[in-house]
């Protein structure tokens, strides 16, 4: 590596701020001094993580000012606004992107002033390539680890970037694979999916996957502004009443690899029980994994007993970590973690979406913990009316308890009726008129609830009021709690 490159850092263009660069101390983001509405949450909060001395990998962000138009989303593209922000990442890690014996890896991720979970794109891994490989392997000793993070980049940029149907990478993996678990498939099959889906993307997008990290950076930065505009993400706001003119900030960070074996993986958790607020983490992890794959639904998390079992001091390092966080923010938080080889990283947090029965008791719970104060307890109990408090549950019209059909992870609160959808495109069906038989009396079907086996924060956009599935439940926790809490619950009369 060539340590001259470090010094002599030209100054940080506008709008481009630094988290947890050791190098620039004294140009690191200071929180205080920086709103939401410059930085976006994620970041913001990101910033708060690292001055608490948390875990927390080095950034770089470029602010929601490069998405006020196309003029500047074109811009925040090039290395001439982020090369000397990128310059103080790689000496803070002692990593360089595009470095054939310490290569820096980074992850792209958006983050407007306002939450919206899920609804923007993410890109990970940016700055692998053919020159990179044996950097990765030199510093990880893990072929796995490598042949896994580069068919997972070539196919995430392949879909996001280039246009490429999933369903093209999808079939190869299916192909490698067959009816196993992907966690199955060793260093050299993986080698070989991603061999296939380098060819399948050349194939399908009519030119070969970018081998050179800048431009694969470039690439990332401008896809990420591009999906503030996703229907997803226009529905999600327009249902959330949020203006269109704030913009998403993006954030450039330092990867960690949650997919580096059997002491690794990613998950995501609220620091207590957002379904009757008891005073516990709740926690879905996945070993051997990438937070994507949590989120995604693609496989099914675990609890925290096998995390606590397996790897006791990152559970006890996640519980202090937790209980910081709460100090810090004095709210139920929902964080974004990963664990690389025995190491715990914080990636995100904010204010946990709640049902009224856990926000009743967080509040009184925090209050007596000395968390808050009583006026802050009153203010968050205040609209929580004795109904809101009342438990449902559907019983048959002779008392009995009715008999489940199947068991799925409740994404939202309350009881819903109607047709069950399976994909996004039913639940986007409009509703009709229909009776049992020509001569029953005809009666308004209630709409539709969006159930399978993996919930996909995608179907946002298909409007269903009620989701459950075996798997993704915990992303859309975080998604359901800012759209309308009361459709979730309603019956058309």
């Amino acid at each position: 590596m060539n340590e001259r490159a470090f010094h002599g850092t030209p100054p940080l263009c506008e709008s481009v701020y630094l988290i947890g660069c050791k190098a620039a101390q004294s140009a690191n983001v200071d929180p205080a001094r920086v709103s939401t509405d410059e930085i976006g949450f994620k970041a913001h909060n990101l910033a708060r993580m690292a001055n608490l001395g948390l875990p927390v990998p080095p950034a770089f962000v470029l602010g929601t000012h490069y998405c006020r138009d196309a003029d500047l989303r074109k811009a925040s593209t090039s290395n001439a606004v982020w090369g000397s922000a990128l310059q103080e990442l790689e000496q803070t890690t002692g990593k360089r992107l595009g470095d054939t014996r310490q290569p820096l890896l980074l992850s792209v991720r958006s983050g407007a002033p306002v939450s919206m979970p899920g609804m923007m794109d993410t890109l990970l891994n940016i700055g692998l390539c053919d020159a990179t490989i044996a950097g990765l392997l030199r510093q990880t000793g893990n072929p796995r680890l490598v042949w896994d993070t580069y068919s997972r980049l070539v196919a995430s940029y392949g879909e996001l970037v280039a246009n490429v149907p999933a369903k093209v990478f999808e079939t190869e993996r299916e192909a490698i694979a067959g009816k196993r678990d992907e966690q199955t498939l060793d260093f050299a099959e993986l080698r070989e999916l991603t061999h296939r889906c380098l060819a399948v993307y050349e194939r399908a997008s009519g030119q070969p996957f970018p081998q050179n990290p800048q431009h694969q950076l470039a690439g990332a930065i401008g896809v990420v502004l591009r999906s503030w505009q996703l229907p997803k993400a226009v529905a999600y706001r327009s249902r959330c009443g949020i203006s269109d003119a704030i913009g998403t900030a993006v954030t450039i960070q330092a990867m960690v690899f949650g997919n580096a074996g059997g002491r690794s993986g990613a998950g995501v958790g609220f620091t207590r029980d957002p379904v009757n607020g008891e005073p516990n983490l709740w926690v879905d992890f996945l070993f051997n994994a990438q937070g994507e794959d949590v989120v995604s639904g693609r496989r099914s998390a675990r609890g925290h007993q096998e995390l606590a079992r397996t790897m006791p001091v990152v559970w006890a390092s996640l519980r202090d970590a937790a209980a910081t966080l709460e100090r810090e923010f004095g709210d139920m938080q929902d964080f974004e973690f990963t664990v690389q080889d025995g190491c715990l990283y914080m990636l995100q947090t904010r204010n946990g979406k709640r049902t009224p029965e856990a926000a009743a008791r967080i509040a009184l719970d925090m209050l007596d913990e000395g968390i808050i104060t009583a006026a802050t307890a009153r203010e968050r109990t205040t609209e929580l009316s004795p109904a809101a408090l009342v438990r449902t549950c559907i019983a048959a019209p002779d008392g009995r308890s009715l008999i489940p059909l199947a068991h799925a992870a409740s994404a939202t609160s309350g009881v819903a009726m109607g047709e069950i959808a399976l994909d996004e495109a039913r639940a986007r069906t409009p509703r009709r008129w229909c009776g049992c038989d020509p001569g029953a009396p005809r009666r308004r079907d209630r709409g539709h609830r969006c159930s399978r086996h993996c919930v996909r924060t995608a179907d946002a956009a298909g409007r269903a009021d009620f989701a459950c599935g075996c798997r993704g439940a915990a992303a859309w926790q975080g998604l359901s709690g800012g759209l309308h809490d009361a459709a979730a619950r309603r019956a058309d009369p």
